[in-house]
């Protein structure tokens, strides 16, 4: 019995310490939900802090909790334009915010519609009488499209200030692909359809140059004209046109230079910075750290402005990031979880719907499958617009064929209405490996496709066939939408991509506006009265808890890849990151299987459907990396 007994006590202790193991754990956690969601009684007098420590997206990306526990790092942040934008236009009439502060230390872009919408909301809450001011380690084209819009631009005294403009270099891999023996087959309608020219050719074609050239001329221009126009102070001619002589006039400091040219106000650290906030929206009572001032962040400020829910509900469905079959996103854009958030909502009672796309496309399978979701509310006599964001390409633009209306920016990348698809076959391969394939066939399809043996001239031309069909569907679609003849809808299609200026010149788009035209149009055409309707985004669960998994795998170690080394040659450094990045898309997008694409590889990539390492490269850093390039060349 004495044996037993004390068994017994071993068992009941670690019952015990399994209860008060779980007991910790239930509360720890609890502690963490309650801790890691806004909390509006944080709002205070003083200053809105906005700290954009990551990207500007359309929709923010859900965290995948299991991988980012795997990693101990969390994905970078991201934040929503609408947010941003909601949340400025608050501090406006908010008599506890004195001043807005954005801090750009770690930011790392965002698409040219999105921040022109955030810069415009700054210079609302200027015309308030309230100060903007920015601080960052470096400025570049993205930062200065936000920055052009404040009060005071801050730099620190290490930092840097360049401006390159849109453009860069793309990779080709014919050469590759011929030393390997690969046989990548294209298959594709129109000559400026260029998303496969990686694949078949070694340099860019002369109609896809011209293509890029025209719509990076018109970005550039708009991006100027926003630029100059807020900041008339900035020598853009002389930071763009002579950069090097530019630099050399300051005796080759950076950041001084940047103050001569008009990019920055001032010279500072992060202390002296804090110092004059805290002089305009006072200083913080419960921090004496150098540089604190009294704030609210972004977070707790909007879960104290809250969302207004009166009167007729305006449904949104978002469309953002490429279009994929099935279930993925946010972020991403499957096509069978935004159809059944379109049917779902079908029993809602909602007034109209607006289908808000900020995508270069993707699948044309799910593309059509979110068209005829989206042609259902047409069907049932609901008002249907369709605003467009940075990108709505391809697919992105197949989408919104249901649409009554369309609403685009100046800025906004659409058209390339044209299909194709690659696939690589290994006949060369296994040649040159002393593997053949052979064997007997009943008809010219039997064992097709072959990729060992390559794929016989009837398997070619079924999917030739396959491509151009697709591609008269698209035709058709976009003709009936937009009640314009076939033919005409050809001459202006064929892969081309247009700024949103000239798509409406062509009638690809009805107007200029932003979501808020589109959501203020759908609720007329509804029959809603101003002020007595409210927009209610599909998808967007309340209970998000992507901050809470932030909070458990963040930490200084993990931050440090994004937010050490702030001068030149640490931002370059991290070019190689978006090149990996890019070699691993193209790899993927020639490997994977796909099916017929209506995608757009030749729009600007959108740092919500890039990869995090890519999401670095792509706007300023890789702005400042070809900078240095030049700036170094002997």
């Amino acid at each position: 019995m004495s044996f037993v007994g004390k068994v017994w006590k071993i068992l009941v202790g670690i019952k015990d310490g399994l209860v008060l193991l779980f007991m910790l754990l239930f509360f720890v956690a609890l502690f963490g939900i309650l801790s890691a969601r806004p909390n509006p009684g944080e709002v205070r007098d003083g200053a809105l802090l906005i700290d954009l420590a990551g990207v500007v997206v359309e929709e923010k990306s859900a965290v995948d909790p299991i991988a980012a526990l795997l990693s101990g790092s969390a994905p970078i942040e991201e934040y929503r334009a609408r947010d941003i934008v909601r949340a400025l236009d608050a501090a406006a009439t908010d008599d506890r915010i004195k001043a807005v502060v954005l801090d750009l230390t770690t930011f790392l872009g965002g698409g040219q519609v999105h921040l022109t919408e955030v810069g415009e909301a700054m210079e609302r809450v200027r015309k308030a009488k309230k100060p903007v001011l920015t601080y960052a380690l470096g400025y570049a084209d993205d930062h200065m499209l936000l920055a052009a819009h404040a009060s005071e631009v801050w730099l620190d005294p290490q930092g840097l200030a360049v401006i390159s403009g849109p453009g860069g270099s793309n990779l080709y891999y014919a050469g590759l692909l011929e030393k390997l023996s690969v046989n990548a087959r294209v298959y594709r309608v129109g000559d400026f359809k260029s998303a496969v020219e990686p694949f078949s050719r070694s340099s860019m074609s002369d109609e896809a140059r011209q293509n890029a050239s025209g719509l990076y001329g018109a970005l550039w221009e708009e991006w100027q004209a926003n630029v100059k126009k807020a900041r008339p102070k900035l020598a853009l001619a002389r930071v763009t046109g002579d950069p090097v002589g530019w630099i050399n006039a300051a005796g080759g400091d950076l950041s001084k230079a940047a103050v001569s040219g008009g990019l920055v106000d001032k010279l500072g650290d992060r202390a002296q910075f804090g110092a004059r906030v805290a002089a305009i929206a006072g200083e913080d009572p419960w921090s004496k750290k150098p540089g604190a001032f009294a704030n609210s962040e972004l977070d707790a400020f909007l879960a104290d402005v809250g969302s207004p829910k009166r009167g007729k509900a305006i449904g949104v469905v978002t469309i953002a990031g490429e279009i994929v079959d099935g279930e993925a996103g946010p972020g991403v854009a499957g096509g069978t979880r935004i159809a059944d958030l379109l049917d779902e909502a079908l029993d809602d009672d909602l007034a109209a719907l607006v289908v808000r796309v900020d995508s270069p496309g993707g699948s044309v399978t799910a593309s059509e499958e979110i068209r005829r979701a989206i042609q259902r509310y047409r069907d049932r006599k609901i008002p249907v617009a369709v605003s467009f964001g940075n990108v709505a390409a391809s697919g992105g633009y197949w989408v919104a064929m249901p649409g009554e209306r369309i609403f685009a920016q100046p800025e906004t990348i659409t058209g390339s209405i044209g299909v194709f698809a690659v696939v690589p076959t290994f006949e060369n391969s296994a040649a040159r490996l002393g593997v053949n394939a052979d064997g007997f066939r009943t008809t010219p399809l039997s064992g097709q496709p072959d990729f060992v043996a390559g794929f016989s001239p009837e398997m070619d031309a079924i999917l030739q066939a396959s491509i151009g069909g697709t591609y008269t569907d698209f035709l058709a679609l976009v003709s009936k939408a937009r009640r314009m003849p076939t033919d005409k809808v050809d001459a202006i299609a064929g892969g081309r991509v247009w700024d949103g200026g000239t798509a409406r010149q062509l009638g690809l788009v009805d107007e200029f506006g932003g979501l808020p035209d589109a959501l203020a149009w759908a609720a007329a055409k509804a029959g809603a009265k101003d002020g007595d309707w409210h927009p209610v985004f599909l998808g967007e669960d309340a209970q998000n808890y992507d901050s809470l998994i932030r909070q458990l795998v963040t930490s200084n170690t993990a931050r440090a890849p994004i937010s050490q080394g702030g001068d030149i040659f640490a931002l370059a450094s991290r070019r190689n990151g978006n090149l990996a990045a890019q070699l691993t898309r193209d790899a993927q997008r020639l490997m994977g299987t796909r099916g017929i694409q209506a995608y757009c590889l030749e729009c600007p990539a959108s740092v919500s459907t890039q990869a995090e390492s890519a999401r670095i490269g792509g706007g300023q850093v890789g702005g400042l990396a070809d900078w240095l390039a030049w700036l170094t060349a002997p």
